[in-house]
């Protein structure tokens, strides 16, 4: 991911979707050059960014959106937002309480949530 990519990937989205008033990233080399911050000066978005060494703070819900993009997202497409709501309802469902996870000895997040409180 260079910095010129990611720039066309943000203008892209800006035109598709409109300009966010906040934009966070992490302090990537594509997120602190020039040209990403000058453009989002240019355009008033205020720039939001981790602090270095903060992204063990957020390590299990970035786990599981990798997971949920991997999972489903990317094996389903959608054209439309309502079926992505209701797939993506399904699938968080199912992880949360049919899914054994190695991390809480097989348990569900569901049933270990419960155990521990």
């Amino acid at each position: 991911m260079d910095a010129e990519n990611t720039l066309n990937v943000l203008r892209n989205a800006i035109v598709a979707h409109g300009k966010p008033e906040i934009i966070n990233s992490d302090q990537g080399s594509q997120f602190t050059c020039e040209s990403w911050c000058n453009y989002l000066e240019d355009n008033d978005i205020i720039i939001s960014m981790d602090g270095k060494g903060r992204c063990l703070d957020n390590i299990y819900i970035e786990r599981f959106w990798r997971t949920l993009k991997r999972r489903y997202i990317y094996l389903n497409p959608m054209d439309d937002g309502k079926d992505l709501y209701k797939g993506l309802k399904m699938y968080i469902n199912d992880y949360n309480r049919k899914k054994p996870h190695r991390s809480l000895k097989g348990q569900t997040p569901l049933s270990w949530y419960e155990y521990a409180a």
